[in-house]
């Protein structure tokens, strides 16, 4: 099924269709997806992550403590962490995360504040110069609001 037919779809019967469904939508970038919502159990790829590769859009979520001040880059977490989660031994390795990459330095926002994150999903392999932070999907040239 091609993105028109399902947006047609999903508008021509807005009763049938259950919020996720329609919040998920690709094309839908505007409502908020979240971080959960892009992986599958197995830790793999969701449906919903592979029909949004390339495409701008929302992720709701918290932004974990930077890995390095004055960067560019940042996790975004499904929860809020207190600690950085990759730097902390003995802090539970958090398993809904989405690396994002901006075209400024961040300022870091409290951690227990959620934000909205927009950009271009990604999933390749990549490497962020920076912080040295290696992964297989990611946000691009993204902004991020309260």
């Amino acid at each position: 099924m091609i993105r028109r037919q399902f947006l047609t779809a999903a508008l021509a019967a807005p009763m049938l269709a259950t919020p996720a469904l329609v919040r998920a939508a690709p094309g839908d970038a505007d409502a908020p997806i979240k971080v959960r919502d892009l992986y599958t159990r197995a830790r793999g790829f969701s449906d919903l992550a592979r029909s949004l590769d390339g495409e701008r859009i929302t992720v709701a979520g918290y932004m974990a403590p930077p890995l390095k001040a004055q960067s560019s880059f940042f996790v975004l977490t499904g929860r809020p962490m207190a600690v950085c989660p990759f730097c902390e031994s003995d802090a539970d390795w958090i398993e809904d995360i989405l690396p994002v990459q901006t075209k400024r330095v961040v300022d870091p926002v409290y951690y227990t504040v959620g934000i909205d994150t927009r950009g271009i999903l990604s999933l390749s392999e990549f490497t962020d110069p920076e912080t040295g932070f290696v992964g297989q999907m990611r946000l691009t040239d993204a902004t991020f609001g309260r």
